[in-house]
């Protein structure tokens, strides 16, 4: 088991990451939550069919009760955050009770928020199912979505700490793979040149990479995100680089509807064209290419899908969190490893965007 240490700055706290880690968990509460009242975990319908048994076996010397949500981004909506602070009020949970969010990124995120709100605010552990999560579970961010925009509804609110238990990994999908890996990919394209083309030479199946590899690869994800998070914690400054890919990817995502495409491999999307825009404008030394072939071998669609406007896409990118009074800004590399951050002139993205669709 490895332990990488979160430093946020209004908390520290670890993240524990291999197999077996989920033993650890009971003894985690013991000791640093020793009031505890209750437990409440918050999962979704396909998480808790595969783990939710096993998870409340390792919680022993509390109360442990579970409210099941929605699967994927269906769960960060206003009604289903209601109905978790409901059940929480209904299981009469009070300021010394613990919140488990067991599951991947939209129930980390949901589950946080609900914390972070819940009597003005109450302790919460991350127990990540999913590869995506890695980038999710750590750095407290916490939100749901509104039909306007993804995760404007929100928090910064830092777990008590992260279990990465990583035997659940077995029971992921192809589609959740490669969202997750597209958060992968993005760790390395905006920290070190060596982590990305490792990456190029030495994964070519992602169905095939063995639990102990990911075991690595998630912690040099989270390594890279929590320097940021350390710098910046509310993401005032540096913090906005862990957003390369995003602002077209959630654009996106809002224009195919949440849950129509994953969360990954629209970021995989946004990262092509934020590539594009920073060889064209910052003259980044880069083989988009090398790179949209490898992704395509992987399973990845590498284009906007032809239905969606540019238009559209344009009006969604406006309501980005590190827009400006309309001005749109993007996180683009001016080499592998060193992110910046560049106003776009609208009249220039929509250029960009229509060539980038191959209209």
């Amino acid at each position: 088991m490895k332990t990488v240490q979160v430093d946020a700055g209004s908390k520290s706290y670890p993240v524990f990451i291999g197999d077996n880690t989920v033993t650890q968990l009971n003894g985690f509460i013991q000791t640093h939550l020793p009031e505890c009242t209750k437990v409440l975990i918050i999962t979704d319908e396909t998480v808790a069919a595969l783990h939710l048994q096993a998870l409340q076996r390792e919680i022993t010397g509390f109360p442990v009760v579970s409210h099941i949500v929605p699967a994927g981004e269906h769960a960060k909506t206003f009604d289903v955050f209601y109905s978790c602070q409901s059940f929480a009020l209904e299981e009469k949970l009070d300021r010394k009770s613990l919140i488990i969010a067991l599951g991947g990124g939209a129930v980390g995120d949901l589950a946080g928020f609900v914390a972070s709100s819940y009597m003005r605010g109450i302790p919460f552990i991350q127990v990540p199912t999913t590869i995506l999560a890695h980038d999710s579970a750590v750095g407290g961010k916490v939100a749901i979505n509104h039909p306007l925009g993804k995760n404007m509804i929100g928090a910064f609110y830092q777990p008590e700490a992260v279990f990465y238990e990583t035997s659940f990994l077995r029971t992921l999908p192809a589609l959740e793979l490669r969202s997750g890996f597209g958060e992968v990919i993005k760790h390395a394209l905006i920290s070190d040149k060596d982590f990305y083309e490792s990456l190029l030479n030495e994964i070519d199946e992602l169905e095939k990479v063995p639990e102990k590899t990911w075991a690595v690869l998630l912690e040099k994800g989270i390594l890279v995100k929590s320097k940021i998070v350390a710098k910046d914690e509310k993401e005032a400054n540096v913090r906005a680089f862990l957003n390369f890919g995003h602002t077209l990817g959630h654009a996106i995502e809002a224009e195919m509807g949440y849950g129509n495409m994953s969360h990954g491999e629209a970021v995989v999307i946004g990262m092509l064209f934020a590539l594009r825009l920073s060889k064209k404008k910052l003259q980044l030394d880069f083989s988009i290419n090398n790179l949209e072939a490898w992704l395509q071998s992987l399973g990845y669609e590498t284009k906007v899908p032809a239905h969606l406007k540019v238009d559209a896409l344009i009006d969604r990118m406006k309501q980005d969190k590190k827009s400006v009074s309309g001005t749109i800004h993007f996180v683009l590399l001016d080499a592998i490893g060193n992110p910046v951050i560049v106003k776009m002139d609208e009249q220039e993205l929509m250029e960009e965007l229509h060539i980038f669709k191959g209209e």
